[in-house]
């Protein structure tokens, strides 16, 4: 890891030469979003949501059996053969088979929708519980399918991550208690993975040519080759007029990127090569000035007024609307995009819609920076599966999830919601480890619609990974992490869990020809 003040180093000061400076120009990155995510202006939601978890099994299912078929078929225990049953329903008590469906963890700390309705809570904010594991035995695994649904147990199942909504193949057998025992258990395993510049049909045949492995940089043992072009990971900036505890950093960070505070060889050799910023979620702290003051500082006649207005339950209250955050994002953007690209993902603070997938924040929230976003088109935006409807702009304002392909890798990232509430499910603080399970899950978000709220989609699954990405990264976590996982294919996917600015002050840099990580710690001292 890197500090900013390494970085700067003695070279603040230092006596202007008499030649006049050189004039640095940023790279470009190339660089197609893909419309995945993107929902059409006009959405249906009377729909039920079951569809999903049926449309997720239709996809996912046929590749699970087929890895499960090439591990057990003509597996002997005991004395008998293992066998295929075709639906949870027909397996049968005391005999060796193995199965696929869709996991459902059966939870009481997990949100109910019906006791929220009985309670009057089904119109408030998704519940923001720690955790839904209890780790007391009252929770337990289910499969199941479109006949029914069997419960699971055994030993086998301690041995992964296993959240509502992800597709598992399990062998085993039923017992007296008809609950299924399970010996093995298989996943779909990384989808097939695109080549590099599979997009990008006009690239030139020198620039493809060229297979770069990647490598971990801290175990690879070679120096490292100065990279022509990096791309900038951010999440958390949290823009507030609450907390400016942190104000310093933000004003160096935008300074960083600039290259303004930085000596005219740095400039020249590392930030020059940094040739855009992904900012993954929480870009605006909703935190409210009282809600920042100690319990002490309160004025006990605002909390003894009953004649006090309160907040209203629908609709827009003036009294409570705050402008200042994201008046300070727009500012911070519109320094910035006159030397660099920025891609912007919405969070789970930010203002846009709470269900998955979030769909861009709206234009009117960036009276200065909208002017680097494209002009709208006329029909665009209708058609979810055809990428590259339009030429992104230079501010290119996108859902989360989002994917896209960055200097020919296929790039997947999201603002951190779905690990976040898959961390809910299991007694682990791997988060990583949860990255790489919903990679072989085939699947982005697994526990929507159960406890992440999403669109009721009928006709189609776009949280299923049809394309193994190059790159996975996740925004708003606590900490950085990464590493390389591999499939059996040869897939190889680097997986980067993206700190919150705001908690941690780091920015994390990825080389685009070897997909190399550094991290850089912003400190104002």
């Amino acid at each position: 890891m890197v500090t900013l003040d390494e970085v700067l180093g003695s070279g603040l000061l230092q006596k202007p030469s008499g030649d006049a400076p050189e004039a640095l120009q940023r790279q470009i990155t190339n660089y197609k979003p893909l419309h995945t995510f993107k929902l059409e202006k006009t959405r249906p939601y009377q729909q039920q949501y079951a569809d999903i978890y049926f449309l997720r099994l239709t996809k996912i299912r046929p590749a699970v059996e087929a890895a499960a078929s090439a591990a057990w078929e003509g597996t002997v225990l005991g004395g008998e053969k293992v066998k295929r049953v075709e639906r949870v329903l027909d397996v049968r008590q005391g005999e060796l088979c193995w199965v696929a469906g869709t996991v459902y963890m059966d939870m009481p700390l997990k949100p109910s929708i019906l006791e929220d309705v009985s309670k009057d809570r089904w119109i408030s904010a998704p519940t923001s519980v720690g955790h839904y594991y209890s780790g007391n035995g009252e929770d337990s695994v289910m499969l199941e399918d479109d006949s029914g649904r069997i419960r699971l147990v055994g030993n086998a199942l301690q041995n992964h991550f296993m959240v509502t909504g992800c597709i598992v193949a399990v062998m085993g057998t039923e017992n007296a208690n008809g609950e299924f025992e399970v010996i093995d258990l298989l996943f779909a395993e990384l989808p097939p993975q695109p080549e590099r510049w599979s997009l990008s049909k006009g690239k030139k045949e020198a620039d493809s040519s060229e297979d770069v492995e990647m490598m971990d940089a801290s175990f690879s043992g070679h120096p490292r080759k100065p990279s022509s072009k990096k791309i900038a990971l951010v999440s958390g900036l949290e823009f507030s007029n609450a907390d400016t505890s942190y104000a310093m950093e933000l004003n160096l960070l935008l300074e960083y990127l600039l290259g303004e505070a930085l000596d005219p060889s740095i400039q020249r050799d590392e930030l020059s090569h940094i040739t855009r910023l992904i900012i993954a979620g929480n870009s605006i702290s909703t935190t409210a000035a009282e809600q920042a003051k100690p319990a002490a500082a309160f004025d006990t006649t605002t909390v003894t007024n009953k004649f006090q207005p309160q907040n209203k339950k629908y609709g827009y209250d003036s009294s409570s609307y705050n402008p200042v955050p994201s008046q300070l994002l727009d500012s911070f953007l519109s320094e910035l995009l006159p030397t660099m690209p920025v891609t912007l993902l919405p969070g789970a603070l930010d203002p846009a819609n709470a269900s998955y997938p979030q769909q861009p924040i709206h234009p009117a929230m960036f009276p200065q920076s909208r002017t680097y976003m494209p002009p709208p088109k006329a029909g665009a935006g209708k058609d979810r599966d055809v990428p590259g409807e339009e030429e992104p702009g230079w501010f290119d304002n996108v859902t989360n999830p989002w994917e896209g392909e960055i200097e020919g890798w296929r790039v997947l990232g999201t603002g951190g919601q779905n690990l976040d509430d898959v961390f809910k499910y299991v007694e682990s603080e791997d988060r990583l480890g949860m990255m790489e399970a919903m990679c072989r899950w085939r699947c982005v978000a697994p526990t929507a619609p159960d406890t992440l709220w999403s669109y009721p989609f009928q006709e189609d699954e776009p949280f299923v990974i049809k394309e193994c990405p190059h790159l996975f990264f996740v925004g708003c976590q606590p900490e950085f992490g990464t590493k390389v996982i591999h499939g059996p294919d040869g897939q190889a996917v680097r997986l980067i869990a993206v700190p919150s600015f705001s908690e941690t002050r780091e920015v994390v840099l990825v080389d685009t020809e070897t997909l190399d990580v550094e991290r850089v710690k912003i400190v104002a001292e």
